[in-house]
């Protein structure tokens, strides 16, 4: 879709419909007011009759202006205008996107810039408006011989007031960005496992790289990562005819001598589980084991599309779990790259075993800090469900840094603890540590197997598993989070 900004009246504007807002006690905002008085107070004469009454979320179209040069519209609520938070207003967008995409047009202007929301300014409105709505059209038909009949919206313009223009421009650089990383980190997620494969992963990370002269990008064969002694990543690509790949992205915005934020994202593209198979319900979905590191690749396209003034290192690991021959078994041992030996005593337990890999690899990097995320454990849906990915980290300063940043970006994260205690649940008595610690707290322990590689720089873990996709239905399929997140915390660190 195309996004772009208008400073001309509302009545000027050639659009087909309007997006204003209510307020719960009925008040009209600014734009609404404005486009009520150039159209005899048709609002109003509504809102009197009692069709809309300002509450979050409730929309009203008028489609007939007989004596006016604006096609259409569409009025949102917006509840209490003092109580209009960050999530309020992002929700009354879904809304206004939804009622639009009913009515088929082929552009609109969103107004909406003007209405007060605690603690944020136009240029987060404005990227808020870009993200929902780029969110709510993408369609994924890659795989589709007979298409779905396409979303006709085709343009939407941002309303702006001469005052606030530059915080328009610079919201609309932002959104999107952010919006573009999603769309390609969805697609990625929602091809099949047969054709994103590690290789085509590494493909697309290469066509990322070629649109920036600010990005490189090194993709190690498994020759490669065999002589840099990763055995425990290793160890899982065996069983899997598909090659492994490691990844690395290099965005080059800050100065020479600056240390990077490390990204590291788990890059399964298939995961049946090895010999710990999996059920067959529901195994489909595990083509999305790669959302981490489809995100990492979304995110340094967003941080060059931004041209942000910082360094940032992706590192993805990509691979199959598969069942063969030659997959790891129960029970047995295997070498990581920091010489830490690994009792694998479920082989579904994989991607903890090539991201430490990954993470020892890190420090190459010389990084400020390293983040990894991965839909690592099952056991994070339980304990969070789908709202907050997991947060965890040995750096309590870089875990407050991405907190704020998920509730700016509204992709939110909730901190679990990472307690010596828990560490005594991932004793072997045949390797220096097992790669599960039981059914008890398995998101906590997962990322105290992470946490023994991380010891040398600031760290933390998000386990995405709950928030990357969604489950069953019509509505299956990738979130493209946290993009938003990862792009927000990587803005707070590029302004200082």
């Amino acid at each position: 879709m195309d996004y772009s900004i208008e400073t001309l009246a509302l009545d000027k504007q050639q659009t087909d419909c309007i997006i204003v807002g209510i307020y719960e006690n009925q008040q009209l905002s600014t734009s609404a007011n404005s486009i009520d008085k150039l159209n005899q107070d048709i609002i109003t004469q509504l809102i009197e009759r009692g069709d809309i009454k300002g509450k979050n979320a409730e929309t009203l179209l008028i489609n007939h202006l007989p004596s006016s040069s604006i096609k259409r519209i569409l009025v949102v609520g917006l509840g209490e205008k003092e109580k209009i938070t960050a999530k309020l207003y992002r929700k009354a967008l879904f809304s206004a996107i939804k009622a639009v995409k009913a009515i088929k047009v082929k552009s609109a202007t969103c107004a909406l810039t003007d209405i007060e929301v605690k603690g944020q300014d136009t240029c987060w409105k404005t990227r808020q408006i870009i993200e929902v709505f780029n969110d709510a059209i993408y369609l994924f038909q890659d795989t589709k011989s007979i298409k779905d009949p396409e979303i006709e919206l085709e343009k939407l313009i941002i309303s702006a007031s001469e005052e606030s223009t530059s915080l328009v421009e610079m919201g609309l650089v932002q959104g999107t960005a952010i919006a573009k990383g999603m769309d390609l980190t969805k697609m990625l997620a929602d091809l099949p496992g047969n054709y994103c494969t590690p290789t085509y992963l590494a493909e697309q990370a290469t066509k990322v790289a070629s649109n920036s002269n600010k990005m490189s990008i090194e993709v190690l064969e498994e020759s490669d990562i065999e002589a840099l002694g990763m055995g425990s990543f290793l160890s899982v690509s065996r069983g899997s005819r598909q090659p492994a790949k490691l990844i690395v992205l290099n965005y080059q915005g800050g100065a020479k001598d600056s240390k990077p934020i490390v990204l590291v994202g788990k890059g399964l593209t298939f995961d049946a589980g090895g010999i710990s198979l999996k059920p067959g319900a529901g195994m489909d979905e595990m083509k999305y084991d790669m959302c981490g590191g489809a995100t990492v690749i979304g995110t340094l396209q967003a941080a060059a599309e931004m041209n942000l003034a910082i360094n940032v290192v992706g590192i993805i690991p990509s691979s199959e779990n598969m069942p063969d021959g030659d997959a790891n078994k129960p029970g047995d041992v295997v070498t990581s790259m920091a010489g830490l030996t690994i009792e694998i005593l479920n082989t579904d337990a994989e991607g903890r075993l090539i991201l430490c890999d990954a993470l020892t690899y890190a420090k190459k990097f010389n990084p400020e800090v390293v983040i990894d995320l991965a839909t690592l454990t099952g056991a994070c849906l339980v304990a969070l469900g789908r709202i907050p990915s997991g947060l965890l980290g040995n750096d309590d300063a870089l875990c407050n840094d991405l907190l704020a940043a998920s509730e700016t970006a509204c992709d939110s994260l909730w901190r679990l603890p990472i307690w010596e205690e828990y560490h005594e649940l991932l004793k072997s008595n045949f390797a220096d540590l097992a790669n599960i610690g039981g059914r008890d707290a398995g998101t906590i322990t997962a990322a105290c197997f992470l946490s023994r590689f991380t010891e040398d720089y600031r760290w933390a873990h998000l386990d995405i598993a709950g928030t990357a996709w969604r489950s069953g239905g019509k509505n299956k399929g990738a979130t493209g989070r946290p993009v938003p997140l990862l792009s927000q915390y990587l803005i707070n660190r590029a302004n200082g």
